[in-house]
């Protein structure tokens, strides 16, 4: 499976998001932690988290996670582990980064919560399928998947949106999706059922939990 690149874009990609969507994106992944993260000490994946804007939110909504942040670009996980060092220095201990993808895990490891926020639309539908295929091994009956992406378009202007990023980060990160995939399709091929779902952005933007 193809990995895009977010190195050349590392720099930009959250003043970028914030001036397209304000506040919307983060507000979507908040929700998901919210609304989705077990109970207790609850061991968290979060996959492709970019430059780990949400983060320190993780350790917010539930103090004594451990999370397992799996990033592939170099520079965004180098910003994700900056910013983490001075807003929570007191919680390295908690958080475990690895440069990588989900093939970088180490094969033994479970965890209770999957986190994926504005991931699953950067493949195919053949490539989401092998991802959450191999997201599942390190899943058990009662990990709950945390989602929050985009929705398919139904405005003109939502069309043309998505048109234009997928234009974009084509060009500058190697995304080989073309359109959105059937995301919510994919999760249900695993045997998963939404628990729970908000959207905003007239309907654009959703979050939602998977069980």
């Amino acid at each position: 499976m193809s990995v895009p690149d977010f190195d050349f874009v590392a720099a930009f990609y959250d003043p970028l998001a914030r001036l397209v969507f304000g506040r919307t994106l983060v507000r979507a992944q908040q929700a998901a932690l919210r609304h989705g993260l077990p109970p207790g000490a609850p061991r968290v994946l979060f996959i492709g988290g970019g430059t780990g804007r949400v983060l320190p939110d993780v350790l917010a909504f539930q103090g004594a996670a451990q999370v397992t942040y799996v990033e592939a670009s170099a520079e965004m996980l180098r910003r994700a582990q900056d910013m983490f060092a001075q807003i929570a220095p007191g919680a390295a201990a908690q958080v475990t980064f690895i440069h990588g993808t989900e093939a970088d895990l180490p094969p033994d490891a479970q965890f209770d919560a999957v986190a994926a926020f504005f991931l699953f639309d950067l493949f195919t539908e053949a490539e989401l399928a092998a991802l959450l295929d191999h997201l599942q091994r390190h899943a058990h009956a009662g990990t709950r998947w945390l989602v929050a992406d985009f929705a398919p378009a139904r405005r003109f202007w939502q069309h043309g949106l998505q048109w234009l990023m997928y234009r974009f980060f084509r060009r500058a990160s190697g995304v080989t999706g073309r359109q959105l995939p059937d995301i919510a399709a994919a999760l249900g091929q695993l045997g998963l059922q939404r628990q729970w779902q908000q959207h905003w952005a007239d309907g654009l933007v959703e979050a939602s939990v998977w069980e």
